[in-house]
């Protein structure tokens, strides 16, 4: 028996002779013209008769890995640093002149998507965001913190959750997406609505509020933010994930990174090619600023306090 291992591809060669059918490995070609550089006694007959198959060694053997997509939902809005004013009218939110950025938790998700890929789970990050030409800004930002490509779905139109949900439904269809990683909320409008909207669209498990991804032979483990603490979960993919606070610390952004972002394809849609309506089904009456907090006051004793805590806050 003839037995040599081509170190460079992790693959091993092993021929009884006239014993084996013929290789079948992807490259075995390339590994049988190693070997035939190696040894030039054997006969055209005993060649033809190598089984290529790869070796036990870990550091030397490739891997087959399916290639995955995971689409990250981002959303523009007002600078968290920003204080917020409403409109004279109550039509909205003051948004003129005022700094914009993205959504901290869709920074969150571009963020677990970026270490996924690095840690060779994933193969290609797609941001998506639906917007005016302005989203573009947040696009770019996403692409240098390690998104491969960007989509913007353009509308002037005020989007809903709900509708926002079927934007991204048909761009996951399309895409063939089998991850998305999306911030549990906005912090404009604090739905906290498209993830679980999504997920029902498409018929998909979900792990929202999700502080910790893991993936397993299964699928995937999520430990979620809930109200009596941690709760962990088995999801199995394809799966929609939406992020709280404390899954982790999004990167800074470096020079480099945002010239790289300027070559990186930016594609843009409109809600008539995806053959989506977006047409409101909601409509705010008013939008109004709460009422300023009254100072605090001084009581004399506890009487006092009981008094004024039952006959003037009444809560008690």
């Amino acid at each position: 028996m003839f037995r040599h291992a081509a170190r460079a591809g992790g693959w091993i060669c092993d021929a009884p002779w006239k014993t084996r059918p013929q290789a079948v490995s992807p490259c075995a070609e390339m590994v049988v013209s190693h070997l035939r550089k190696c040894d030039k006694g054997l006969s055209n007959s005993s060649w033809a008769s190598i089984m290529v198959y790869p070796c036990a060694f870990p550091r030397l053997h490739s891997v087959e890995r399916d290639s995955m997509k995971i689409v990250v939902p981002i959303k523009r809005v007002v600078d968290f640093n920003v204080r917020i004013r409403v409109k004279q009218d109550g039509s909205g939110v003051e948004t003129a002149n005022v700094k914009m950025s993205m959504n901290p938790f869709c920074e969150i998700a571009v963020e677990e998507a970026t270490r996924i890929k690095e840690a060779g789970q994933a193969d290609e990050i797609i941001a998506v965001s639906v917007g005016g030409g302005q989203c573009q800004d947040i696009l770019r930002t996403a692409l240098a913190m390690g998104a491969d490509r960007a989509i913007l779905i353009e509308t002037d139109v005020e989007t809903q959750p709900l509708a926002i949900a079927k934007l991204l439904q048909a761009i996951i269809e399309k895409e063939g997406a089998e991850l998305v990683i999306l911030g549990k909320q906005a912090i404009d409008g604090d739905n906290n609505q498209t993830g679980q909207m999504l997920a029902a669209l498409l018929g998909r498990a979900q792990a929202t509020f999700a502080s910790k991804v893991e993936f397993t032979d299964a699928g995937l483990k999520v430990t979620r933010e809930v109200d009596g603490g941690l709760e962990t979960i088995a999801v199995k993919m394809p799966a929609i994930v939406t992020t709280d606070l404390r899954l982790n610390e999004p990167r800074y952004v470096k020079l480099p990174n945002i010239m790289k972002a300027k070559k990186k394809p930016l594609e843009v849609l409109t809600p008539e090619e995806l053959g989506v309506n977006i047409e409101p089904g909601v409509e705010i009456l008013d939008i109004a600023e709460p009422p300023a907090r009254p100072p605090g006051i001084k009581v004399a004793d506890v009487r006092e306090l009981v008094d004024k805590l039952r006959n003037e806050a009444k809560v008690i």
